[in-house]
């Protein structure tokens, strides 16, 4: 069915066609497999959203830009000085050519046609059109063909963009996660690893698989060994008390969600031990299987600290996490390595996550940050870009390392990507080829434990029926 034809049934008062709905317990499968909704996903949701184009460590210096391409859409994102980030779209007004490929520095600040030599400067004017004369009638003014301008925001560490001509207010947009964020300091981290992966599925398929803890014990056995023993054994009869029941999930306004950590989970410094171990081993122990597995949101010097810690007495009224924070703590500040203030609100989103709607995960532990993004194939509604950030925050004295991006050949390299996501990028494509069977006709989602992905569809669907 063309975009057209919706339009049109929409126009006699109906809503989406039924194998696009979504739907109070689930979702219907065309959503993720019909190349006629990823269409109308471009034309309503993407010309429409503000949306990450890139981090701000990826254009650190004065004329460097990176490209952010998504469907069609080609967009330049060029720092111009220390405080103005600009986003073109990546034409030249003479006959099209693209002006930029990829990654780098514009010399001089000069961005050069490489067909016929017209240049521009990053604030985005004409500033040289080869024998002019002959254009206009000898008329053409720089006014007429100054680079075309996007809607451009840099916000905690963070470069928006957002197509429309008069796009919502930014601030209205990221309000609902506005003092979450902050309080994270996300505009502190920095650049440690960028990887981006292509994988065989619909976007909202990938991102999907990092909105909840829920697949933990099956996908990530090593991470909950007694309950994936129980899941895998050979009796489940009873119940099992799993830790994902520890784990909250708020659904925000806007499409935008969360979900952190209860006070009975490892990241929080409870360990449930089968048979008596050294309470900072298994603590640190549990760590090192995020480190190994994944190298981001946690990281070896966190583990360091916890191991550090071997042999001390915790203080009466105190717990071994209690102490494990201000050891994590009193080791930044003699960095000074930043990490936001230690109220609740921040501590309990260590081993947390903040779904930024449409397409960008963030999960934290003390001053680290890894972060997904996925984005939709131009035509294939079964392909999607996948990409992971590694970022930290640094001492004041530690220089700043520009971002560039390392394309993954390879998924099942474990040189290439690590064990955990690994893990899960082994499900993500199953999840694809079970919806696109013909037989499957929804999905269907916990009330509480996919509560986020539910959101994340109905604030889409305020866009598509717009």
């Amino acid at each position: 069915m063309s975009v057209e034809a919706i339009d049109k049934k929409r126009g006699s008062g109906e809503e989406l066609p039924p194998d696009w709905r979504t739907m109070p317990h689930g979702i219907r499968i065309g959503r993720y497999t019909d190349a006629d909704f990823l269409k109308l996903e471009y034309e309503k949701l993407w010309s429409k959203v503000w949306q990450v184009a890139c981090r701000v460590d990826a254009i650190p210096e004065p004329n460097d830009y990176t490209l952010y391409e998504i469907g069609d859409s080609s967009v330049i994102v060029v720092r111009e000085n220390a405080n103005t980030i600009r986003a073109y779209h990546n034409f030249c007004p003479h006959r099209g050519t693209a002006l930029a490929e990829e990654q780098g520095t514009f010399p001089h600040g000069n961005i050069i046609c490489p067909f016929h030599g017209w240049r521009w400067n990053t604030a985005g004017e004409n500033q040289y059109v080869l024998a002019r004369e002959e254009f206009k009638q000898g008329k053409l003014l720089a006014s007429d063909v100054p680079l075309a301008a996007i809607h451009c925001v840099e916000y905690e560490g963070m470069v928006f963009i957002n197509f429309a001509e008069e796009p919502q207010p930014f601030e209205h947009f990221i309000a609902p996660i506005k003092e979450l964020m902050e309080k994270l300091i996300v505009g502190e981290m920095r650049h440690y690893w960028w990887k981006k992966i292509d994988v065989e599925a619909n976007w909202k398929t990938a991102q999907e698989a990092f909105f909840e803890g829920y697949h933990v014990p099956a996908t990530h056995p090593q991470l909950e060994p007694d309950g994936a023993e129980f899941i895998y054994g050979e009796n489940i009869e009873g119940d099992f008390h799993f830790s994902h029941h520890a784990v909250a999930y708020d659904a925000f306004e806007r499409g935008h969600g969360r979900f952190y950590a209860g006070k009975q989970t490892a990241m929080q410094g409870e360990m449930r031990m089968v048979n008596p171990v050294d309470p900072v081993d298994a603590m640190a122990d549990r760590l090192q299987l995020l480190v190994d597995g994944m190298d981001a949101q946690v990281l070896q010097p966190d583990v360091d600290i916890v191991r550090s810690m071997k042999g001390k007495e915790i203080p009466e009224g105190s717990t071994l996490g209690a102490e494990y924070v201000k050891a994590l703590y009193g080791d930044a500040a003699a960095k000074e390595r930043p990490l936001g203030a230690p109220e609740p609100d921040v501590l309990e989103m260590w081993g947390g996550e903040i779904f930024m709607f449409p397409n960008i995960c963030m999960l934290f532990h003390g001053g680290n940050m890894m972060m997904y993004r996925a984005i939709p194939h131009r035509n294939d509604p079964n392909r999607c870009t996948f990409e992971i950030f590694s970022t930290r925050t640094l001492p004041a004295s530690a220089p700043r390392q520009r971002a560039e991006q390392i394309q993954v050949t390879d998924t099942d390299d474990p040189e290439q990507v690590y064990e955990i996501p690994r893990q899960d990028l082994g499900n993500i494509p199953r999840l694809q080829r079970g919806m696109r069977t013909g037989a499957m006709k929804q999905n269907w989602l916990a009330s509480y434990n996919e509560k986020i992905i539910l959101n994340m569809h109905q604030e889409l669907d305020r866009y598509l029926v717009d």
